[in-house]
């Protein structure tokens, strides 16, 4: 959430589709509640509205996009169509919601007041978005090995950048000057200037030597995942066959360092510090 005391976790399901959110204390890690969706299966995508009051949420299950309060109410269900609506990213005015969808290769548009959907093609396998502080909508398409800048208003394609092997995630670092692209088959971190729209890096993510666990990749290194710290200094990668996180420095952009986590890590959020307690006089 906005002020950082709530984390919210999509419980997709693995052999049995999930239905559920977890609702979490941030810093203390403890459950607060599970919200059921119902109909509504394998959520994915998950975004805060701008005012923090609900969380959208794409369902793979229902072709929906949900408005769902933290009290457990479901607000609204936006059918977004067939596709496998997959990732969401919300406009900077939090009038819109972009969703991509993997299966039809495209990028839609949600307006949030009146449910209306437009969408426009992106490129195949069309999975990670984020949206840049000009506005424009970044797309990262799996099977076409590439990243799509879209027109916020009308969803054409404003460029194309080649990001080849499974491009999978895409994120922008905490001034917005840089995109950062998970290729995922590749093992490595694209950077790409976002006003510019070129490359400027590409990190190698793998560690020469290590065995992988099996992925849907096979045994890889299947970087997922990532976030820049907001100071601006690193960026998290989830190495999602090494069970570990890459930490980049954004000045050498190289790997300076690797920290171990649970099974298969995939999504990552930053919990900012709580303020101090006011000390009395």
């Amino acid at each position: 959430s906005h002020d950082g005391r709530t984390a919210v976790v999509g419980e997709y399901g693995r052999d049995t589709a999930g239905h559920t959110l977890g609702v979490y204390d941030a810093h203390a890690g403890t459950l607060r509640r599970r919200i059921d969706l119902g109909q509504h299966t394998r959520p994915h995508g998950m975004r805060f509205t701008g005012d923090g009051a609900y969380v959208l949420v794409t369902t793979e299950g229902s072709d929906a996009l949900l408005q769902v309060g933290l009290d457990g109410k479901l607000a609204r269900a936006f059918n977004i169509g067939p596709g496998k609506g997959h990732m969401v990213d919300l406009s900077p005015d939090g009038r819109h919601a972009y969703v991509t969808k993997v299966e039809a290769g495209t990028l839609a548009r949600v307006q949030l007041a009146d449910g209306e959907v437009v969408e426009k093609p992106a490129g195949a396998g069309a999975e990670g978005i984020a949206v840049a502080v000009d506005g424009s909508v970044w797309v990262s398409n799996r099977e076409a090995g590439t990243v799509t800048v879209h027109d916020p208003e009308t969803l054409d394609v404003l460029a194309t950048l080649d990001s080849p092997g499974f491009p999978i995630r895409v994120t922008f670092t905490a001034d917005g000057a840089h995109a950062l692209v998970t290729n995922a088959r590749a093992a490595t971190l694209g950077v790409f200037a976002m006003r510019a729209r070129r490359p400027v890096a590409v990190v190698p993510l793998a560690e020469p030597g290590v065995e992988y666990r099996q992925t849907m990749l096979g045994r890889a290194a299947l970087p997922i995942g990532a976030i820049a710290d907001p100071d601006g200094r690193r960026v998290y990668v989830a190495i999602s066959g090494g069970n570990q996180v890459a930490v980049v420095d954004t000045g050498s952009w190289k790997v300076v360092e690797r920290w171990p986590t649970g099974d298969e890590p995939d999504a990552l959020a930053i919990v900012p510090s709580l303020p101090a307690a006011p000390q009395a006089p």
